[in-house]
């Protein structure tokens, strides 16, 4: 403990000592560095930097893609709007009830699959790897064709496997994925958790800087699986963890592809598969509305901003880093 508050105060130290000025070597290095990053800084300030500050200016404009010649100033009038719209509140809910069922079960399957690889007991290990993520591989356009085949209410697998146990899942009486607003989230979970490889190689790699001695000497303590995982795994994992839970919330704030592809902006089926963005594109590009589009697309990134902020601050209730000194 005096060997880290030493390391402390050290450090404090150096921060308040005055700074050298920079050697001509020094100097040199940092132009080439400026020099080599330059294709990458001015990309950014031409491609995400100006187009931002562009919606910000278009979100206080009456700009319609079909006369942009017309444009005109309306000061707060798109926020008023979209902040009053019902449709922006209804995307908003149905995006986060979404959120609520398919967040956890991506984070604890993407999980499993990891736990399940890591294990000794596993044969074939790298062949199971390969099956595991090659559908995240499989074009995302492509996957939700399959899936749609894979639900279908008539021959869809999915619907015969559960009408084996008597439940009548086939026919017009049947399970009709795609027209319920309550299965129909459940089939978006279906395509998404099809493509989890990613989140679960993220998983396999922080399980395998794990030192192993940790669970060799819980073992010979007497711990089991269910106690190690718990003591263990799981405290020692849960930075990784907490990155894909940021990852995934921020990703399905911006879920569009797979009700896009299915239904397009009709919102079939009573609205379920309205998202936010499915709202935003259907303001901006569908009716030409370019400024509440991108007063949409802030209230858009308002929301991310404020939940990862949210995320952030519950993280330190809850993740442990392995560098933490008491």
């Amino acid at each position: 403990m005096s060997d880290f508050t030493e390391a402390v105060r050290e450090a404090r130290r150096e921060r308040r000592a005055p700074k050298r000025p920079a050697s001509l070597m020094q100097r040199r290095e940092a132009r080439w560095g400026y020099a080599f990053i330059s294709p990458w800084l001015i990309g950014f300030v031409l491609f995400s930097m100006l187009p931002i500050l562009a919606s910000l200016v278009f979100s206080t404009l009456d700009f319609q893609l079909t006369a942009p010649e017309e444009a005109a100033f309306v000061g707060a009038s798109n926020w008023e709007r979209a902040l009053s719209d019902p449709d922006t509140w209804t995307s908003l809910l149905v995006t986060l009830r979404f959120s609520v069922l398919f967040l956890p079960l991506s984070l604890i399957f993407a999980l499993g699959l990891a736990l399940l690889l890591n294990s000794a007991h596993l044969k074939a290990t790298n062949l199971f790897r390969v099956l595991f993520y090659a559908p995240s591989m499989v074009p995302l356009v492509a996957g939700i064709i399959i899936w749609q085949q894979v639900l279908n209410p008539q021959t869809g697998w999915v619907n015969r496997l559960i009408g084996l146990t008597g439940v009548e899942a086939t026919g017009t009486d049947g399970l009709r994925w795609f027209d319920n607003p309550v299965l129909v989230l459940f089939a978006f979970s279906f395509i998404g958790l099809w493509g989890v490889g990613g989140t679960m190689l993220v998983n396999l790699a922080g399980l395998q800087g794990i030192p192993t001695e940790l669970y060799e000497a819980a073992s010979l303590d007497g711990a089991g699986w269910w106690r190690r995982l718990r003591s263990i795994t799981l405290p020692l994992l849960s930075p990784v963890m907490f990155f894909n839970l940021v990852i995934g919330a921020v990703g399905i704030m911006q879920y569009f592809v797979v009700p896009w592809v299915l239904f397009g902006d009709s919102g079939h089926p009573d609205g379920a598969s309205r998202f936010l963005l499915i709202h935003f594109y259907q303001q901006a590009f569908a009716f030409g509305n370019m400024g509440y589009g991108a007063a949409l697309a802030w209230f858009i990134f308002i929301v991310v901003a404020t939940l990862t902020a949210v995320l952030f601050g519950t993280a330190r209730f809850w993740v442990h880093y392995g560098s933490e000194r008491p």
